[in-house]
């Protein structure tokens, strides 16, 4: 099969496309074929190995030199083409999208992935909308309902409305009653407006760590302001999520990293409730998602879609922040 894999870190030219053979399903796992796979910011961590750091802390899936897999992507969206022995709710032929996780494997026409990771694909949606959604909607769910504990009525600010992760947690904001403010830059802001933002924010014209109003949850996607920044954009009982990964300036030790390990010592000694953002995927998120894209309360935004072998181009857009919501592999 075709896949683009890398064997030594570095810049989107470390990609190549080659002939791999196919993975075999485990006893609990799916073989997928793939129709379509999205682009993230963990792909170019995981391409470039950085921070430095993660290298480190991770040694199941990284080595200092390179990767374990060779094989970068994690969401994907395509047909089922093989089960596992012990797999009893997917069958082959079964349209389904799903997030591989640490494990990565996505760009590639065939993926096999642990069945509690996959589930039935939106009906309403294109393999490439379905593909846009798993690991960015999942965060955005997670961030907002669970981590942000958002409701009617909570006062939201979205920093980075515009990304891959941003469109969704507008939209889930809204959906779960919260009034709803967007933090992008100027060519983003009708798109965000769009996604049902209440009050949007062009960064370039306005700060919004400075003056009021204040907001109970702001959920930072970005990781570019200081810790001080954005607590001043909080209430006094107010929340801060954090799951900023910043963008790519050439290598770094600790990357956004730093700043996480600052939040969870300041979050001993301040008011404000601080929380990581950590966004377990699965069959039950996934669902949720599906339903919601099946009801029209969500959906993606697709900015453009590459084919499997331009890969590299496709993380080059991303990691240099030219990118507004997802960019979709095409298969």
């Amino acid at each position: 099969m075709k896949a683009i894999i890398q064997d030594r870190y570095g810049s989107p030219d470390v990609l190549r496309l080659a002939e791999i053979d196919p993975p075999v399903p485990r006893a609990d796992e799916v073989l997928v074929r793939v129709a379509a796979a999205s682009v993230n910011a963990s792909d170019w961590h995981s391409m470039r190995g950085d921070p430095y750091v993660g290298r480190l802390l991770a040694p199941e899936h990284t080595l200092f030199h390179g990767p374990r897999q060779p094989v970068r992507g994690r969401d994907f969206a395509g047909d089922v083409a093989g089960v596992g022995a012990e797999v009893t709710d997917l069958a082959v032929g079964d349209e389904v999208y799903g997030d591989l996780g640490a494990a990565e494997g996505g760009f590639a026409e065939y993926v096999r992935a642990p069945a509690r990771l996959v589930a039935r694909k939106p009906a309403n949606l294109t393999f490439e909308q379905s593909a846009a959604m798993p690991l960015a909607a999942c965060t955005a769910l997670v961030g907002v309902r669970d981590h942000g504990r958002v409701g009617p009525g909570t006062r939201l600010l979205v920093n980075g409305a515009s990304g891959g992760v941003g469109p969704f947690a507008v939209q889930i904001g809204k959906l779960l009653g919260a009034t709803v403010t967007a933090v992008c830059r100027t060519r983003n802001v009708e798109m965000v407006r769009a996604l049902g933002a209440d009050e949007v924010i062009d960064y370039t014209r306005a700060d919004f760590t400075a003056g009021h109003p204040r907001y109970d949850v702001v959920l930072d996607l970005v990781g570019n302001r200081t810790l001080g920044d954005m607590r001043r954009a909080l209430t006094p009982d107010g929340t801060l999520v954090l799951g900023g990964f910043g963008v790519s300036r050439g290598g770094s030790v600790l990357g956004p990293m730093s700043l996480l390990v600052r939040a969870q010592i300041a979050a001993r000694f301040v008011a404000h409730r601080i929380v990581l953002l950590q966004a377990p995927g699965g069959r039950a998120v996934l669902d949720t998602l599906r339903d919601w894209a099946e009801e029209g309360l969500i959906r993606p935004v697709v900015d453009r879609t590459y084919p499997l072998k331009d890969v590299p181009e496709a993380i080059r857009y991303l990691e240099t922040e030219h990118a507004r919501a997802k960019v979709v592999i095409t298969f």
